[in-house]
């Protein structure tokens, strides 16, 4: 199984057993101020919530990010989010008010649902869970899953060090393609790119720290990227996912993508700035280290360079052919630091 399949489908689990653990709650809920049996509302939520969970997640999380679904995800805001809505308004008070809880806990049922105050309940607050779920879940996507859990837990509220690893990740040919097509078909090339790029990031627990015209940069704490080595598996899977879709590329803007990187790691500080538009930021050598390593492989002609300090922080790298290219003076440092020449091996 694909790794970005397996992440979609512990995602749509952990969704569908909170949906499925929410209409418990509001069964037993319901039971208790309305003194009916407490166990049959309690099946009857779980089931009706477990279909609209269901339903709603597989929609979110296989079919809008499919080819099918993309149309839609490229549309205006306004229009992607009143169509998704009348869609999952008609799941919503298909499974409410056909009541296929109700129908399996052998309850009886009404001609005229709709007449039923507990049927408007239900309607009313799948409705809300469904849209907080929305929210949360496209708030997410904007801002990023770490990102937003950190803001609202106070994680970095005050500043503290963290030890890092920084992946950046620059698009070779941009500016000849940019004064070729013009600046409209170069962001849409970039935006797919980015696009391809996102999943294997996902798949390899990646985090994207910020884009930078045509640079993306992607970070993980050491102790996450240790594994697999990470950082250099998610490299030469973005590389994988735009070969694969080369043919795309080239259909379109007349060239396939290409990818030049450079990987390092070390403290950081890690802090929350920003008063009406708040992110987290990190500040240290680390990343101009880091930045200056990636225009070092033009200069060296390499297409992935990796510090030491990175590559001996990371396991299993024997799977991967390291050059050592010896100590390395960088534009803007005053001392060399040793750079590895990073490669797939073959087969």
């Amino acid at each position: 199984m694909r790794q970005m399949t397996a992440r979609r489908l512990r995602l749509y689990r952990r969704v569908v057993l909170i949906g499925t653990l929410t209409g418990i709650a509001y069964g037993v809920l319901i039971g208790l101020v309305f003194n009916l049996p407490v166990f049959i509302h309690g099946l009857v939520g779980a089931i009706d919530a477990t279909l609209i969970a269901a339903s709603v997640s597989a929609t979110e999380i296989f079919v809008l990010p499919s080819r099918w679904g993309r149309p839609l995800q490229r549309a205006p805001f306004l229009v992607m989010f009143g169509v998704k809505w009348l869609v999952y308004a008609a799941i919503i008070t298909t499974v409410v008010v056909g009541g296929p809880g109700a129908h399996l806990a052998g309850m009886p049922t009404s001609a005229t649902p709709l007449q039923n105050p507990l049927v408007r309940l239900g309607l009313l607050f799948s409705a809300v869970a469904t849209f907080a779920f929305l929210f949360v879940f496209e708030l997410q996507q904007i801002v990023g899953g770490r990102n937003l859990r950190n803001v609202v837990l106070g994680r970095y509220h005050r500043p503290r060090v963290e030890e890092r690893f920084f992946l950046f990740v620059d698009i070779v040919g941009s500016t000849s393609l940019a004064e070729r097509l013009g600046p409209i078909s170069v962001h849409r090339f970039l935006g797919g790119v980015f696009r391809v790029a996102s999943e294997p990031i996902s798949d390899h627990g990646g985090e994207i720290y910020q884009y930078v015209g045509d640079e993306m940069v992607v970070t993980w704490p050491a102790a996450e990227a240790r594994e697999e080595a990470r950082p250099i598996a998610c490299f030469f899977a973005i590389a994988t996912a735009l070969e694969e879709a080369s043919a795309d590329f080239v259909r379109e803007f007349g060239v396939a993508p290409r990818l030049r990187a450079a990987l390092h790691a070390g403290p950081v500080i890690a802090g929350e700035i920003g008063e009406t538009k708040r992110d987290i930021v990190f500040h240290g050598d680390v990343m101009n280290t880091a930045a200056r390593l990636e225009g070092a492989t033009r200069d060296l002609e390499r297409g992935f360079l990796a510090s030491a300090d990175a590559v001996s922080r990371l396991a299993r790298t024997e799977r991967y052919a390291l050059e050592l290219l010896g100590p390395q003076t960088l534009r803007g440092r005053a001392a060399p630091i040793d750079v590895y020449a990073v490669e797939a091996l073959a087969g």
